[in-house]
This record gives structure tokens, C-alpha cells and sequence, in this order.
């Protein structure tokens, strides 16, 4: 057997393999022999037919034997031939359909192209520069945490001195119909609670539930837009009955020693809270620069490696991507099958996103096996741990859930990486510069 490898790409490699013709008859003999042992020839003996008319009437079915063999064969050797690390399943092509009119007589020419890792050479990974702007806390931000804190500990009190306003919840049954399609089925829903000029509250249900008390009853129709966020609902005409059920009031807790006690975390007045309220903001903003500065640093390697990856890897990331946009959709109530929905779109844009991710993994692992970073079991049993801990699962079960999937290696491949950033964070020139507010696109 003979081959030849072609450089394609870093990461596209070509064999031409060369089949000799001895080769190929002896694959071819053994194989007709065996067809003559069983083949049931009209006119002879089963078993007993010449092997040249077995070989004309079962000519398709012996020549597809003969490449079943020795093709897969010729080309694990010639990939272990030439020491490639394939990715994935080849791409084989049968070059000459001449060796197969005159199989055995004609070498068989064989292509076939295989996806490796490219080869990824590490330079000035070491004194990357970033700058760490840090966002200041300020008293501003401490009084609307503080503000979002009373909301979360805020009653709701029946209304019953006036009829309800602005900012009240008014609880109802409704009972809806498609204007446009009187044969649909009727929305029946109860105990509904509409913030009045809450966010995400339709208009006209603001305007027809203003002034209203409990058991009022009001008919009005609801315009939906052809983007809201529901698809049963988007761009239909909805006809409502709303029956009030409760009209309440939101009444916030008073910012004192009182209130601060009652939220535990041994609080001995408002003061205390304040500042444990800032200290957790300082924490906040210390923990965003630090991942500024990661992301910077990460940015600038990847600025000064550019090489050509894999397809396969890049298509398997974006895939990935997309399933992840697609699961966040579903989360916020977005049916990821909607048609106005501009999926290639969106795949260009990951896919971009991906090979960025993939290129990133690969400078991080290169960099893990230059500084001989290793990963103890340890720090696995550690990170398990702490999987548990925030899914609320125990660690057995999750340990036996990781150990079935092949979770325990994918754990310490990422805290491998992970150590490898940390390296490139602890070598790097960071300067500390004054905040800069970002400002919105658009």
C-alpha cells in the first residue's frame, strides 16, 4: 500500500492512498470462494458453481465485500502511518472506478480528508495588559437597593376608601374572545393580578381597570401587538369580561431600626443594614471588575493567537449556543418556533461567538500543558461540592449523575483551564483607571 499526505490546512489533512492490485485480488479470491461455497447457481449443484460465473452473478455483492474490507483497514493504517489525531468520522472517496471494472488487476485509489487539531504556538502569554476600572458605590446606588428591599418586604392591603388607581393590583376573572375567529375557544382565567401601569400590563387594561372596586364588572377589547410575547395572543383582537375580585394597595414597610431587625442577618438597626447593604455592592462591583479584567485579558490573547480551528468543533459549539438561546426563550415565555424569529440570523452571529469560544479552549489548554497545570482530585471533589451545594442535590447523587455521563473529566478539564487563566490574570499588567459609565448602543 502506498499513500500520501497533503497539508490541505492546519486543520484539514488529505491521504491519497493506493491499494496494490496483489492486494486486492487476494481480498477478491477469498471472498468469491466463499460466495461459491454457498451461492445457489440454477443448472449446478448449490456449492458447486464455477467461481467465474459466481463472480458474474454476484459481481455487485462481492466487489462491495472486497472494499468492506480492505478499504476501512488502508485507512486506519495510513491515518497511524502518518501519526494524525483525526477528528471525527473521514471523508472517504473512491478515486479510479477503473479498479473496480477490473478488481484485482488495477490498484484502487482511495481519498480521503480528516479533520486534526491544528498545531497551537504559544507567544506572549505572559504580561498581557489590562485596565481594572472598578464601578463606585455610590449613596444613590445604597437607597434603591435599600428601596428594593422594602418592595420585597411590602404588604398588599385592600383598598376599600376609594376605587383603584395608578400603582394598585386589581385582581380578576376574565373571560375573553377572538374577535376574528368566534369558533375559537373562549379564554377563561381567574384570579388574575394586573399591576395597573405596572410594566408588561397592556394599556387597556390599565384604562378599563381604573376606578374600579370589588365586584365590578368591565367589558373592554385588547388590541394585541403582532410581536407580544405570547403567540396564542399575537397580533389577535381579544374581546374581555373582567370581574373584580379585590382591589389592594402595595404599603411599604418605614426604613427604620424596627424593619432592619426583622430581616434577620443580625441587622441591630437601619444603620447596620445600610452598610452591610454597601459592603455587598463594593463586593458586586470589585467581583464585575474582576471579570472585566478576565474578559480583557482573555481578549488580548486571543488577539495575539489567531489560527485556523476545527469546523466540526466550531459547528458543535454553535450548536450548543443555540440550544442554550433557545432554552432562555422558553424561560421568558418566547416560542423559539415562531416564524418572525430570524434564526440564520442569529446562527451567523453565534457561530462567530463559537469559533471564538473553541480558540479560547484550545490557548488555554496549549497554556495548561506549558506550565505542567495539573488538577488534583481534591479540587474535583471540591467543585462537586459546590455543584451540589447550589443544586441542592447530595453529593453522592450528583457524583454518581457526573460519573455516568463523563462528568468528573469534563469537571477537571474546566478547572484545568480555569487554573490556566488564573495564570495569565497573576502575569499580567493590570493598571487601575477611573470608572467609565458605558453607554447604551442605540
Amino acid at each position: 500500500m502506498k499513500t500520501e499526505l497533503i497539508d490541505v490546512s492546519p486543520t484539514r489533512k488529505e491521504i491519497k492512498i493506493e491499494i496494490e492490485p496483489a492486494q486486492v485480488r487476494s481480498a477478491y479470491d477469498r471472498i468469491s470462494q466463499q460466495y461459491s461455497k454457498a451461492a445457489n447457481v440454477p443448472g449446478f449443484r448449490p456449492g458447486h458453481a464455477p467461481t467465474s460465473v459466481v463472480r458474474t452473478r454476484y459481481k455487485s455483492e462481492i466487489r462491495t465485500e472486497v472494499l468492506r474490507e480492505i478499504i476501512p483497514d488502508a485507512i486506519n493504517d495510513a491515518i497511524a502511518e502518518h501519526s494524525i489525531h483525526a477528528l471525527g468520522e473521514p471523508d472517504v472517496e473512491l478515486e479510479n472506478s477503473e479498479g473496480l471494472d477490473r478488481i484485482g488487476e488495477e490498484p484502487i485509489m482511495v481519498k480521503v480528508a480528516v479533520e486534526v487539531l491544528p498545531e497551537v504556538k504559544l507567544d506572549n502569554y505572559k504580561g498581557l495588559e489590562a485596565v481594572r476600572r472598578t464601578r463606585p458605590v455610590t449613596d444613590a446606588d445604597v437607597d434603591k437597593m435599600i428601596d428594593n428591599l422594602r418592595d420585597a418586604s411590602a404588604s398588599m392591603e385592600p383598598v376599600e376608601d376609594r376605587p383603584s388607581e395608578s400603582g394598585d393590583t386589581v385582581t380578576i376573572n376574565a373571560r375573553g374572545r377572538f374577535v376574528d375567529d368566534p369558533e375559537a375557544e373562549e379564554i377563561k382565567v381567574d384570579d388574575i393580578e394586573v399591576v395597573l401601569g405596572g410594566p408588561g400590563v397592556q394599556k387597556e387594561f390599565t384604562e378599563n381597570l381604573n376606578g374600579v372596586r370589588p365586584d365590578d364588572a368591565r367589558t373592554f377589547l385588547v388590541d394585541y401587538p403582532e410581536d407580544f410575547s405570547s403567540a396564542a395572543l399575537a397580533g389577535k383582537k381579544v374581546e374581555y369580561v373582567a370581574e373584580v375580585t379585590a382591589v389592594r394597595r402595595k404599603e411599604l414597610p418605614e426604613a427604620d431600626d424596627e424593619w432592619a431587625k426583622s430581616l434577620g442577618g443580625d441587622f441591630e438597626s437601619f444603620e447596620s443594614l445600610k452598610a452591610k447593604v454597601r459592603e455587598d455592592l463594593e463586593m458586586s462591583a470589585k467581583a464585575e471588575s474582576d471579570r472585566n479584567v478576565r474578559d480583557e485579558v482573555m481578549r488580548k490573547l486571543l488577539d495575539a493567537h489567531r489560527f485556523e480551528v476545527p469546523q466540526s468543533l466550531i459547528d458543535h459549539q454553535t450548536n450548543h449556543r443555540m440550544e442554550t438561546v433557545a432554552r432562555q426563550m422558553i424561560g421568558r415565555g418566547i416560542d423559539p418556533r415562531s416564524k418572525e424569529l430570524n434564526w440564520e440570523g442569529v446562527h451567523e452571529e453565534l457561530k462567530v461567538q463559537a469559533e471564538e469560544d473553541v480558540r479560547a479552549t484550545m490557548l488555554l489548554e496549549k497554556i495548561a500543558d506549558e506550565d505542567n497545570i495539573t488538577v488534583s482530585d481534591e479540587e474535583v471533589n471540591a467543585e462537586i461540592e459546590a455543584i451540589a451545594d447550589a443544586s441542592r442535590q447530595p453529593k453522592e447523587q450528583v457524583r454518581a449523575a457526573l460519573t455516568k455521563d463523563g462528568g468528573e473529566r469534563s469537571i477537571a478539564h474546566r478547572l484545568r483551564n480555569r487554573k490556566a487563566l488564573d495564570l495569565l490574570i497573576e502575569n499580567a499588567r493590570i493598571t487601575d483607571a477611573e470608572w467609565v459609565e458605558q453607554k447604551e448602543a442605540g
